[in-house]
């Protein structure tokens, strides 16, 4: 469960850049269930107190590098490219609420 500002504007953002669909929604809890194609659930709950305090998601992708460069090609904004970090090899970006989202795939991961 991810608190977030406002909720439109975060389900925009998870469904127009990362793809993932609306499972269901609770309007009266300003809620909203999001999955990817592996079936894995984001839940975002409208809160004013949203603050990302460091925490990062992690996306599993075919190929990050690929990836990288459709995103890129279509206007969404990253901190930085696919390279070697502390945690391996992908790219990484921030949703609206500052929450970190991390791009990855098995193959560069292993072999870089």
């Amino acid at each position: 469960n991810l608190p977030v500002i406002g909720l439109a504007r975060s389900r925009a953002w998870y469904t127009g850049t990362l793809g993932l669909a609306v499972e269901f929604e609770v309007p009266d809890r300003r809620s909203v269930a999001l999955r990817d194609k592996e079936g894995f659930a984001i839940f975002l709950t409208e809160s004013p107190q949203a603050a990302s305090n460091g925490l990062a998601l992690w996306f599993q992708v075919e190929n990050v590098d690929v990836t990288f460069e459709e995103w890129t090609a279509r206007g969404v904004q990253f901190a930085h490219g696919p390279r070697k970090t502390y945690w391996g090899y992908g790219a990484e970006l921030s949703d609206p609420d500052g929450y970190l989202v991390r791009l990855w795939d098995v193959r560069t991961m292993q072999a870089k």
